[in-house]
């Protein structure tokens, strides 16, 4: 009797030994492919739970247009920026508002083909252009403080003129830091060049941007002469400057001019420009009315060919 229950205890302990071993662990199991899959203790596999709150990669924003300033009356002045390299170009019009709007009518125009033709502009570059650098002297004139008609323009003579200044009558291209004063002239008439350098709102607006991107090039439209003229301040013409007149003059067909010498001009917003050494040419078209689109593109063009190689 006592050897049957000895023989009955070992089969049990024997069965429950097989039972142990022949079970999977409840926390892994080999797969044909030897790949362990961990499970949980009631035998479901285990998942890994997905991120709640996925780390988006940072794109760095490429910027479209910038609010670089506001003028005396309080309207935005904007530069609106193309391709997306790191080397800039910099295109000004309307430095003198209404008594220069077709400047700012070219400058829409460069905006309007950049936009439906990116691939112009070179890898390594980026266009910017401000249309409207005295948004306060276009609406007097137009009406308008952004793009606008030649119908929009006021005809009168004394109302051009009186566009070319900003709301504290002080002309900006009088305003800049290369023989500055006060006052100053333009062809046999006195204006003022501010209080002081950089006293208006806008040519300090035009000033910061300027320090702040340091573009490689600058060409600035006036009107008019029909002419390109090299930027200087106190010294000969940069050789940067005199290659950048001799490429857009010869494409374009405006004549050169290594400086503008029918008056004495002080403030200067290109002459501060070679004053910082930074190459910059004032573009003048040829009258008051016309946009001369088609010359400045292939000015343009050619900029694009020299500074795409760089």
């Amino acid at each position: 009797m006592k050897n049957t229950i000895i023989a009955i205890i070992v089969i049990v302990l024997l069965g429950v030994g097989v039972y142990f071993l022949t079970q999977k662990s409840p926390d892994t199991k080999t797969l044909e492919d030897n790949t362990d899959v961990t499970y949980n203790a009631d035998g479901t596999v285990k998942t890994t739970p997905q991120n709640p709150n996925p780390v988006t990669p940072v794109v760095p924003e490429v910027k479209t247009e910038t609010v670089i300033g506001n003028s005396v009356e309080g309207n935005a002045i904007t530069a609106y920026h193309y391709g997306k390299g790191n080397t800039e170009l910099l295109f000004v019009g309307g430095i003198h508002g209404g008594y220069s709007w077709n400047t700012s009518l070219v400058a829409f125009e460069m905006m309007n083909y950049l936009k439906a033709n990116p691939n112009v502009i070179p890898s390594n570059l980026k266009v910017t252009v401000i249309p409207v650098m005295n948004p306060d002297g276009l609406k007097e004139v137009t009406g308008s403080t952004g793009m606008f008609e030649v119908t929009d323009v006021n005809k009168s003579q004394s109302v051009q003129t009186s566009g070319r200044f900003n709301a504290n009558d002080v002309d900006l291209s009088r305003n800049f830091d290369c023989d500055w004063k006060s006052n100053a002239l333009w062809q046999n008439k006195a204006v003022s060049g501010g209080s002081a350098v950089f006293s208006e709102p806008e040519s300090m607006a035009m000033k910061s941007y300027i320090d702040a991107n340091n573009p490689l090039a600058v060409v600035v439209w006036y009107s008019s002469e029909g002419k390109v003229y090299s930027s200087s301040c106190g010294g000969g013409v940069l050789p940067e400057t005199a290659t950048l007149t001799s490429t857009y003059s010869k494409a374009s067909g405006y004549p050169a001019g290594s400086n503008f010498s029918a008056y004495k001009v002080t403030g200067d917003f290109v002459s501060w420009l070679a004053k910082e050494e930074i190459p910059a040419i004032s573009v003048l078209l040829t009258n008051h009315q016309d946009v001369e689109w088609n010359k400045n593109k292939l000015g343009m063009e050619a900029m694009f060919s020299l500074y795409g190689k760089q």
